[in-house]
């Protein structure tokens, strides 16, 4: 099935052989659904600590952000904004003049509360010789769209999120890169100084650095920190290969492979390449005004402070396993701790003797270790927290998609569609073992927990591979903790109209 031509094409992008006929095999087979036991719940997989607990968890992280250790803010920022002007590309692709439909009319009588109103004023003067007022006035709707997605304007149709001008200040609007930024300073700063990683795009990676070196300065001087910005894209060895309906891989018209993006999944392999003791993780599009960061800042250091106590505790624990010292009653304590602070069971362990107990209880402690928020289920997209089943027989916290999920089963839609809360991607992760070497977080991926979806290219149908997700499978066989956070916490920009809610005004 693969020629020589083939083998070379692969070769270049950094692929083997074996993992394109592991990908062809996949789809051959499907992926499995999980086994849930439960949607995790207040009490039942989430905490939610007390206001004596959250004041103490948050002077912990402080305690530990003094302490000089090395914390990274690492955002997924590659993607393009042109989903969030899919209406608008519509209106302006379609054969209506004057805007009609509900979406159309608030974008355009809101459209001096976009932060972006007075460089889009700038193009239409540029471009047509009117202001956008006017345009507006004489009916040219159009026209004023436009200037706002295509190239001669400000060509926000091709531009990543993170570089278009979300919230407006008195000084100026301000890019979700910039507010990123902010947030750094204000909870992920340690040794006077705030890191921040962006996975970006190859096509894009200017435009952020251009960015970052003509705003830098002016957050450094506001915060009084050094800010650290670094950047990568994912990897071509990530890409999946493309197959036809009849799963025998899809060809361009020159005969060559058609290989597609893996979805987010593949920027484990870039948080792989980050070194530091704690990771925060949040997408690029879940930003708020200064005016509204108090609870998101307050949220990520308490996630945090749950993070370091727990990860101290699990490393006390494998350093009194590596001891050889200890009694019965001391291994009792440790299985607590596994089974109710980690909620990881396993139906047999009472049956277990001391020897093959402690073997099973390094393997669990001696894992990378997350925290995640999650907020109350209110209808919006994400993935959920389950309790579900692993393959060696225990149960644990995972954050599950709907695509994980088997909709012919009525128990497991039901826990699905009953849920109470759902993960925004809000994480810290701990990514060193308890000797200060880091993971090779490649070991804990499931590779069971990929997807197939329905794409198409050139009008012809193929069918795509998508790797586990970063927050899903790629982090499997993680410790797990989840911690109810407020709504608040929770602002994405899924389309331009979700700009002019109160909480990005």
């Amino acid at each position: 099935m693969l020629s020589e031509k083939d083998l070379r094409q692969i070769s270049e992008r950094g692929i083997s052989e074996e993992q394109v006929k592991n990908q062809l095999d996949q789809f051959e087979k499907g992926f499995p659904f999980l086994k849930l036991e439960a949607a995790a719940a207040i009490g039942k997989g989430i905490v939610s600590p007390a206001e004596e607990d959250r004041a103490r968890y948050v002077a912990d992280w402080k305690e530990y952000q003094a302490k000089g250790r090395k914390v990274v803010k690492f955002v997924p920022a590659s993607g393009a904004a042109s989903r969030m002007f899919k209406d608008l590309f519509a209106f302006l692709n379609g054969p209506k003049t004057t805007p009609e439909t509900e979406f159309e009319q608030s974008f355009f009588s809101n459209i001096k509360k976009f932060a972006f109103h007075k460089a889009l004023c700038n193009c239409c003067h540029q471009n047509n010789g009117k202001s956008l007022k006017e345009m507006i006035a004489a009916g040219e709707y159009k026209a004023v769209v436009a200037n706002l997605l295509n190239p001669e304007g400000l060509n926000y149709g091709a531009l990543p999120k993170g570089l278009l001008q979300f919230h407006q200040y008195e000084e100026g609007p301000r890019t979700p890169m910039e507010e990123h930024l902010v947030e750094a300073a204000l909870y992920a700063a340690s040794n006077g100084e705030a890191n921040i990683h962006f996975t970006v795009s190859h096509d894009h990676l200017t435009l952020f650095e251009k960015m970052v070196e003509d705003k830098i300065g002016t957050y450094e001087k506001q915060f009084g920190i050094k800010f650290s910005v670094s950047f990568s894209e994912q990897k071509p060895s990530t890409d999946t290969i493309a197959v036809n309906p009849d799963n025998t891989p899809f060809r361009d018209d020159d005969g060559s492979i058609v290989f597609r993006p893996g979805g987010h999944g593949a920027l484990i392999r870039n948080l792989n390449d980050i070194d530091a003791d704690v990771i925060f993780i949040k997408n690029i599009d879940n930003v708020v005004p200064d005016r509204l960061k108090a609870d998101t800042v307050l949220y990520k250091q308490l996630i945090a402070g749950i993070l370091v106590d727990m990860q101290q505790r699990a490393f006390e624990y494998l350093q009194l396993l590596d001891s050889g010292v200890y009694a019965h009653d001391q291994l009792e304590e440790i299985i607590r701790f596994v089974q109710r602070e980690l909620c990881c069971r396993r139906t047999d362990i009472k049956e277990l003797e001391d020897a093959d107990l402690v073997i099973y209880l390094r393997q669990k402690l001696n894992r990378p270790m997350r925290v995640c928020g999650v907020v109350k289920n209110v209808g919006e997209p994400g993935g959920g927290p389950f309790l579900t089943y692993n393959h060696d027989g225990t149960i644990s916290l995972q954050i599950l998609e709907s695509s994980q999920i088997d909709k012919d089963d009525p128990e497991s839609m039901k826990m699905f569609t009953e849920g109470t809360h759902f993960n925004p991607v809000d994480l810290v992760c701990a990514t060193k073992d308890y000797k200060g070497r880091p993971f090779d977080l490649l070991k804990y991926v499931d590779p069971q927990t990929g997807f197939i979806s329905s794409k198409s290219k050139n009008g012809r149908d193929l069918k795509a591979l998508e790797l586990p997700g970063l927050w899903n499978g790629a982090m499997s066989d993680w410790n797990t903790i989840f911690v109810e956070v407020p709504l608040s916490t929770f602002n994405p920009v899924k389309t331009v109209n979700d700009l002019l809610r109160e909480y990005h005004q």
